[in-house]
């Protein structure tokens, strides 16, 4: 189950990074083609993989699986990324309306190859569990038992979808607030929490224990624990499989699940230890803390996810990345804006979600201790589970602990029952410093400066498209041009002059270019890239080919950095008649000319440019 988690997880993410492009990678017929290729080899390997002696032991069945349903990431992967899928998909949005359509059927895709694997592997599964299935019954029975993985996620996009669709502008505007993504989500926890645990229980076909002496015996344990339940008997793998669970935080609404393999192997007190083990769950908040777990990544991924993306983006070695390797923007988007997310996913679920899982086990575990007043029973129910599950007792789980580990840790305790209490400060104090560190990132993310990063972003990947396009039509003066305008704004001049000495060579009547590249020589904040006398020519050529108010405001410059005021004065008049709007600035100019020398101004600059290093030093 948990393993099912990251992979549906994975696959989610896959899906919701995956940009719809403006015209798909292959023609129709070709993607087409390549999807039902990719699907023939995955049916293929499922059956290659499955046919393998080891694949009809039980053991050998779910690794079998568990490589199989990684695979089928890889195949869904490449679905989404050659197929151009979600640019078909898209079209259920219907006008972008309904995305929660397109989620779904993008979810559909991969259970479409998990689908594959169940079929492949269902004559294994009727050997080893001894049940026979048709193959479509096999299937749906699958895809219920993983279904409450993705369920909230499914349920979460729809009432998204739902408000969106709703004629209600002010709850819409509630949540498009700052804080209404919080807000939704606290009433959507809400509603999971008290309608999940009845809806999975029907998914799973899970039928309540009947009346007679076991429930009978198992309502007075319940009792004495001061705990009530439902029983209910869980037909995970036609029952054959040796565990217990609990759901269900409201009580009246709270189910203890038993497989029949369980019951029939276990005697009464070992049923007693694994009772306790589920109650400890319930008495120390576990259901309560997964949520707030997951809410928690939920939180760190809507803070972090903005600002750190943007920090990577507007990194400098990208652009020259891209332009050395000729490795598309899109792709480096999508690579930078997803694999360090997706990486923060997995180590968030492996690393943290199963540090804090594995050690409500054991506290869980100890509970049990406690109430029953020794651990033997539950060692050996351990015990029995090891044996009958293929002799897993040495075998590491990195969500439970390993039964070896369980079954040390017990025995350890109950020599030394003040270990008890030190494992429960220590997930005490593991909580709160998953607190305290929560809440600083909350604080320190907002000190971010995301508008600043954000702006840096775009001037990089202007930058990055600038480049590609320089690239990929070296002879187009215009791109060099593009790329010289953008370094002025980026105050990178050495860059600006090299970009539109290339573009006016390429182009050399063009007026833009020889304006703008004048416009650098006479006001650089580098006093050594200045050079009047070439501005002069250059914005004579300009203001002769499209004398518009801007270019004559260039030339007016150029001729008082040349010490010609006069004309200086007499351009900028004609600036003014060329483009009235910008009347007061052209004023503005004529003031500054006859006011100022050009030698002055560049004093003046110097000056200013002195004082800021002092400062910065």
């Amino acid at each position: 189950m948990y393993t099912n988690l990251l992979l549906f997880l994975v696959a989610i993410f896959l899906f919701s990074v995956d940009s719809i492009p403006s015209a798909p990678f292959l023609p129709a017929w070709q993607g087409l083609l390549l999807f039902f290729l990719l699907l023939a080899g995955y049916t293929k390997l499922a059956g290659k993989l499955f046919s393998r002696p080891r694949a009809r032991r039980s053991a050998g069945y779910f690794q079998t699986e568990k490589q199989l349903s990684l695979l089928a990431l890889v195949f869904f992967g490449a679905t989404l990324y050659l197929c151009d899928s979600k640019y078909y998909l898209s079209m259920l949005s219907f006008g972008n309306t309904t995305p929660a359509l397109v989620n779904m059927a993008g979810l559909l895709l991969f259970v479409l190859f998990l689908s594959i694997m169940w079929r492949a592997g269902k004559k294994n599964y009727e050997v080893i569990f001894g049940r026979k299935h048709s193959t479509t019954i096999f299937i749906l029975s699958n895809i219920k038992a993983n279904l409450p993985i993705v369920l909230p996620w499914v349920i979460l996009s729809a009432l998204y979808d739902a408000v969106a669709l709703l004629p209600f502008p002010g709850l819409q505007k509630i949540v498009a607030s700052e804080w209404g993504d919080l807000l939704f989500f606290g009433f959507f926890l809400l509603f999971v929490l008290i309608f999940f645990p009845p809806l999975v229980r029907r998914l799973w076909g899970c039928e309540k224990l009947p009346e007679g002496y076991l429930k009978k015996h198992l309502d007075g344990f319940c009792a004495k624990q001061d705990f009530s339940a439902d029983f209910y008997l869980w037909p995970l793998f036609e029952g054959q499989m040796l565990t217990a669970g609990v759901m269900g935080i409201v009580p009246g609404l709270r189910y203890i699940l038993l497989t029949p393999a369980l019951i029939e192997t276990m005697s009464l007190v070992e049923l007693e230890a694994v009772m306790a083990h589920e109650i400890g769950h319930v008495k120390k908040y576990h259901m309560l803390l997964y949520v707030m777990l997951i809410a928690g990544f939920s939180l760190l991924v809507g803070l972090l996810a903005e600002p750190f993306i943007y920090l990577f983006l507007s990194l400098d070695f990208l652009n020259r990345l891209m332009a050395m390797s000729g490795i598309s923007v899109e792709t480096v988007l999508v690579l930078v804006g997803a694999v360090p997310l997706l990486v923060f996913m997995l180590l968030y679920f492996r690393v943290i979600f199963g540090y804090f899982i594995r050690n409500f086990e054991r506290q869980a575990d100890l509970f049990s201790l406690q109430s029953i007043g020794n651990g033997q029973a539950l060692v050996s129910a351990f015990e029995k589970i090891a044996v009958l599950s293929g002799n897993i007792r040495d075998q590491p789980n990195w969500h439970h602990f390993g039964i070896g580990e369980r079954i040390t840790c017990l025995e350890q305790a109950e020599r030394e029952p003040e270990l008890i209490e030190r494992h429960n400060r220590k997930v005490r104090y593991s909580l709160f410093a998953y607190m305290a560190i929560l809440l600083t990132t909350i604080v320190l993310v907002r000190q971010i400066p995301t508008e600043a990063l954000a702006q840096s972003y775009q001037e990089n990947f202007a930058e990055a498209v600038l480049l590609q396009k320089a690239k990929q039509e070296p002879e187009r003066a215009l791109w060099q041009r593009l790329i010289g305008d953008l370094m002025l704004t980026r105050k990178m001049e050495g860059k600006a002059l090299a970009a539109y000495e290339k573009a006016y060579s390429l182009e050399p009547v063009n007026p833009e270019i020889m304006n703008n590249f004048a416009w650098l020589l006479l006001t650089s904040e580098n006093l050594s890239l200045r050079d009047p006398m070439q501005a002069l020519t250059l914005a004579r050529a300009a203001a002769t080919l499209e004398p518009k108010g801007h270019v004559l405001d260039t030339l007016a410059t150029a001729y008082w950095a040349n010490g010609l005021v006069e004309e200086a004065v007499q351009t900028e008049k004609q600036a003014i008649a060329a483009d009235p709007a910008q009347r007061r600035f052209y004023l503005a100019q004529i003031n500054r000319f006859i006011n100022q020398t050009y030698e002055e101004s560049v004093k003046e600059q110097k000056a200013m440019l002195q004082a800021a290093q002092r400062e910065l030093r």
